[in-house]
């Protein structure tokens, strides 16, 4: 094993540790504190179906540690890890370092096409209606976007972002008008496109987990031609590389995850413009390594921040405006950095 794989090796368990660490202290965290050792009795005597291990403990504390608040802690985590692989997928494939879900605008389709679905009341598919809703404006989104930012078959990266602003600022007013035909719902959906992961459920976490890890299998069978991908078009077509069919199935899968995420948590931007850069800085471009150490940080970067407005802050505030304020000021350097490397 060469020195940089060990490092790579020791910053993912040491990434994993972190997150795994951060989820049994997040759930001891808030209006009743719970000890980390009941914490772990509770998740043993569920896995385990031995209510015997529950002995002498308070019994709300089952309760709030079950059903309340780690599938809020683990909806938080999947969607953290979901949006920095999207970020990492658009940024390698895309050849833009601006490129993330929320920049694209894809996070503003998947929340039209969800906030629609709410306001119909649409439920043919029951639970699955939001989400897939959420998919086909992602989806279409994505097209638009690509479609403005392309020019005799070719994307042009100083156009994408561009593109992404105005399909983002076109679909920002159609969500209003869907806000202002919401009625007595209105207060509901503007907390919701805020970002939130109050009152997720284990429903919600099989979903984000299912589409997660689909998302990742896919990136990581595709991980070696997304590097080919970073060389070019032309190159990669010499070097034999389907390139237009493992861009299309690699954007696809990314604004599936995006659409899934943004379905139960709301819009939460700038977690896949941050993380992929920050991973990058540590262990190179490639995807391989990139994928799954980004997935584990952006996992932790949102599960900190949900937890700091849930246990930390007076008043709980939109987890969606708390990554905006990190997130945007990091966007301005990174732009500011891009205009010098132009000039």
């Amino acid at each position: 094993m060469t020195r940089s794989g060990y490092q790579i090796w020791l910053l993912s368990l040491s990434l994993a540790a972190a997150t795994l660490g951060a989820i049994i202290y997040a759930t001891g965290m808030g209006h009743i504190a719970v000890p980390g050792g009941d914490i772990v009795r509770v998740i043993a005597a569920r896995l385990t179906a031995n209510p015997a291990l529950l002995g002498g403990m308070d019994p709300v504390f089952p309760f709030v540690v079950f059903e309340v608040r780690l599938p809020r802690i683990l909806t938080a985590t999947l969607v953290g890890g979901g949006l920095a692989m999207s970020g990492v997928i658009y940024q390698g494939i895309l050849l833009n370092p601006l490129a993330d879900p929320y920049t694209l605008g894809v996070s503003s389709g998947a929340a039209f096409g969800a906030a629609l679905a709410l306001l119909a009341n649409l439920s043919m598919m029951g639970h699955f209606s939001v989400p897939l809703f959420a998919f086909v404006g992602a989806a279409i989104t994505l097209l638009v976007v690509l479609y403005l930012s392309s020019f005799n078959g070719q994307i042009s990266a100083n156009t994408l972002i561009l593109s992404g602003v105005i399909v983002g600022a076109i679909l920002a007013a159609g969500i209003s008008f869907l806000k202002y035909l919401a009625d007595e719902q209105v207060a509901v959906i503007i907390f919701w496109l805020m970002g939130s992961f109050a009152s997720r459920t284990w429903l919600d976490v099989w979903v984000v987990a299912g589409a997660v890890l689909c998302g990742l299998v896919l990136s990581l069978y595709y991980a070696r031609d997304l590097n080919i991908l970073s060389l070019g078009s032309r190159s990669a077509d010499t070097l034999g590389v389907e390139s237009t069919r493992v861009r299309w199935i690699l954007l696809l899968g990314a604004s599936l995850v995006t659409a899934v995420c943004v379905s139960v948590s709301g819009i939460i931007g700038f977690i896949g413009l941050i993380v992929p850069h920050l991973m990058r800085f540590l262990v190179g471009p490639d995807n391989r390594k990139l994928l799954p150490v980004s997935i584990l940080a952006g996992a932790l970067l949102l599960l900190v921040a949900d937890t700091v407005t849930r246990a930390v802050l007076p008043v709980e505030v939109p987890i969606g405006v708390l990554t905006a304020l990190i997130g945007g000021p990091f966007f301005c350097v990174i732009f500011r950095r891009r205009q010098r490397r132009a000039a």
